[in-house]
């Protein structure tokens, strides 16, 4: 048996009589709640508190309002649903060849049905332009990696601010969107 081995199996011996020698209710009281994954309670207490002021001082969104990251997004949704559509009627080529059909509705028919619902304030679009988003910060990022020239790095680097920018802006405007009324029941 190797030494890696041996000492392997000596930990669990330990671990095994440790775990016999104290009954479960004090074993559980004995070690702090840091050692079992949990933080401690006065820091779970702070940051519940915290993340409760932070509920507390966000408004709900009224019958027909929406924040204007989500207005932006939508117009931003719509115009890229309507590049697809126009440069596929266009006759564009991608890398030598026409798209299928398929290949021009499919991200087309998402994205206006994300500018649909960002402009309907719905959560589920919001969380989608957010999944788009996070895709394009993570392909931005690479081909930052693997730019040539500077004109790569500038341009991948603005287009990672503007992701990021919208990215940042878009979670209070969720939280906002899913945030319950707050009037009484009748």
């Amino acid at each position: 048996m190797g030494s890696r081995e041996r000492r392997r199996s000596e930990r669990r011996k330990r671990k095994r009589r440790s775990a016999e020698s104290v009954p479960d209710d004090e074993a559980a009281s004995a070690q702090p709640s840091a050692a079992n994954g949990h933080p401690p309670d006065d820091l779970t207490s702070r940051v519940e508190a915290r993340n409760q002021a932070a509920r507390e001082s966000l408004e709900p969104l009224g019958e027909d309002e929406r924040p204007l990251v989500v207005t932006l997004g939508a117009l931003a949704s719509a115009l890229i649903c309507l590049s697809i559509v126009v440069g596929w009627i266009a006759g564009v080529e991608v890398q030598g060849e026409r798209p299928h059909v398929l290949q021009a509705i499919l991200p087309a028919l998402l994205m206006g049905v994300m500018a649909w619902g960002m402009w309907r304030a719905r959560y589920w679009a919001v969380l989608g332009f957010q999944t788009v988003l996070a895709f394009l910060m993570v392909a931005f990022t690479l081909q930052l990696v693997a730019a040539g020239t500077w004109f790569q790095v500038v341009g991948n680097l603005i287009l990672l601010a503007i992701s990021g920018t919208f990215f940042y802006f878009m979670v209070k405007a969720l939280a906002r969107i899913q945030m319950p009324d707050r009037r009484p029941p009748d």
